[in-house]
């Protein structure tokens, strides 16, 4: 897909907003302007070549994430190498991390930390091809909470997201979100997932995937 053509000196100008607020580490910045899309949040990310910070934007609410901790990235990690072990038996889908470019308009664009597509919409290759997720993970950062439990949890609610975990590294929890929930379920055992073709289930413990190094 053909991206919009977006106004170099405004890319300039929210860029310099969002380093200026990462001494803060904060999701909602205060941002130059009212609404952003997609393609401007593209044009964002081209900026760089590291990954960091990482923005998407969800219903024109521009959200930028600062480089993670190293404890995140392990836990990622973990949980992405054992979906795509469990992937490997069970393959109704890929398993996949962040930089992405999921995009349900004009105005979505999210990066999920792990996440699992369906294994025919990631044999056509190309983010545009992904249209659907089985499954999306985020595992919380300081100044997340607000993005990952509300504002992207919603997104991925109304999209259809059969599952959605919010890994809380610090309560050593996850909770688990499907579309029609009104709250959340807090695993603090075995997370458990179980996708339509599957013959067996996923499972994995809880003090396996937050274990010390």
């Amino acid at each position: 897909m053909a991206s919009a053509a977006v106004n170099p000196a405004i890319v300039r100008c929210a860029l310099r907003l969002l380093f200026l607020g990462r001494r803060d580490e904060t999701m909602g910045m205060p941002a130059l302007l009212d609404s952003y899309t997609a393609d401007m949040v593209r044009a964002l990310n081209d900026q760089h070549d590291w990954g960091w910070p990482r923005y998407e934007v969800v219903d024109g609410e521009l959200l930028v994430t600062p480089a993670p901790r190293d404890w995140h990235q392990r836990v990622a990690f973990r949980l992405a190498r054992r979906l795509a072990e469990y992937l490997d038996g069970e393959p109704v889908g890929e398993v996949l991390m962040s930089p992405a470019d999921i995009s349900w308009g004009p105005k979505k664009l999210v990066q999920p930390d792990v996440f699992v597509v369906p294994i025919d919409e990631a044999r056509e290759g190309g983010w545009t091809a992904i249209r659907h997720l089985l499954l999306a993970a985020e595992v919380l950062s300081p100044g997340s909470a607000r993005a990952d439990r509300v504002v992207k949890r919603q997104l991925y609610q109304r999209e259809g997201v059969p599952v959605y975990w919010i890994v809380d590294i610090d309560a050593q929890t996850v909770d688990v979100w499907m579309p029609e929930s009104r709250e959340a379920r807090t695993e603090r055992e075995t997370l458990v997932w179980h996708p339509v073709g599957a013959s067996a289930p996923f499972a994995l413990a809880i003090t396996e995937l937050f274990r010390a190094v």
